[in-house]
């Protein structure tokens, strides 16, 4: 009988030794749970799937004046044995220039730094082992007569507005009728701005690009 009875005693040890281990086990959370990490990681972390940052210099200076259709383009080339011609070519309508060998190149809406690091990936080391490219354009303006205080050829430095033209121009005579100025592109396109509204509301501000031209007509009383 006793030994009935130490036997039955060993065997409720053991379970009540179970039966507080599954309790303690059950509550611990592993150290990795992300539903209760006590520092918690981004979804990109944590998946591999979020989106990357983007450097604000990653593309370029985005302030830098970028190329559009019309603009001349000159690309020079150096640092081989064989001497190559420079290209010079205006922006086609479709946004690109074509060079020798590689065809076309987009260049609307690149810096030339940008453009220069693009026309080189192509030929190197494609065509050449080593080529220096340089990429420039004559002095991109845009003009500004009519109304304002200092009329006439303005240096296109980087991305600009009817408005922020005027301003560079030293901004509107008393005279000026500024619900009614022209831009007039490039290629012949004319646009009426209200400036009164434009400087309230930037989406009737319209874009001034190189070799842009714009009047501010005098005000009839």
């Amino acid at each position: 009988m006793k030994l009935i009875w130490k036997l039955s005693h060993l065997k409720w040890r053991a379970f009540g030794f179970l039966l507080v281990g599954l309790i303690f086990s059950g509550c611990s959370s592993p150290s990795n749970d992300i539903l209760f990490s006590d520092n918690p990681q981004p979804p990109s972390a944590l998946t591999g799937t979020g989106t990357t940052p983007t450097s604000a210099t990653a593309g370029g200076d985005l302030t830098a004046a970028r190329f559009h259709v019309g603009d001349t383009v000159t690309v020079s080339f150096s640092g081989t044995a064989d001497t190559i011609p420079d290209h010079v070519e205006p922006i086609k309508e479709d946004g690109t220039i074509t060079l020798p060998y590689i065809s076309a190149v987009r260049a609307v809406g690149r810096t030339a730094g940008e453009l220069q690091n693009d026309i080189h990936n192509l030929y190197v080391p494609k065509y050449y082992v080593r080529l220096t490219i340089t990429v420039s354009s004559p002095q991109r303006v845009f003009y500004v007569g009519g109304e304002v205080k200092q009329p006439g050829r303005q240096l296109y430095l980087g991305e600009t507005t009817v408005t922020k033209a005027i301003q560079s121009a030293g901004d509107f005579t008393d005279f000026a009728n500024q619900s009614k100025v022209w831009l007039t592109r490039s290629n012949g396109e004319r646009i009426k701005v209200n400036c009164s509204k434009a400087m309230k509301d930037p989406t009737l501000d319209p874009p001034v690009y190189p070799g842009d031209q714009i009047q501010v007509p005098r005000r009839i009383f």
